[in-house]
């Protein structure tokens, strides 16, 4: 029987904490790490992927080809400076082309 791993890329001070958790963490200065830490938890077949808002933003056409593979999952999350409300525009965007309604705020699709 096989674990899913999880991982987390972001800035050091972001996912500090994670590490401690026992999640595989990578911590990254900017796009172009970013980009070699997602390839690398495509090769380790990593199930869940955490990435920081901050650097989600920069490399959004990588993830979503991700996203259009059964895995990794990637989860957009908050720095340690806070949210910047990327992440849940990502879910708002999700949810509305998988049942075409704005469930979240109450407005119809496009």
């Amino acid at each position: 029987m096989s674990m899913y791993k999880v991982a987390v890329i972001g800035d050091k001070d972001s996912i500090l904490g994670f590490k401690a958790l026992g999640v595989t963490t990578y911590p990254v200065t900017g796009p172009a790490e970013a980009l070699r830490a997602l390839r690398e938890t495509e090769r380790d077949k990593v199930a869940v992927v955490c990435i920081t808002e901050a650097i989600a933003e920069h490399i959004q056409p990588e993830i979503d080809a991700l996203n259009q593979k059964m895995l990794p999952a990637v989860v957009l999350i908050p720095n340690n400076k806070g949210s910047l409300g990327y992440g849940m525009r990502q879910i708002k965007k999700n949810a509305e082309k998988a049942i075409g309604a704005d469930i979240l705020f109450g407005k119809e699709g496009s």
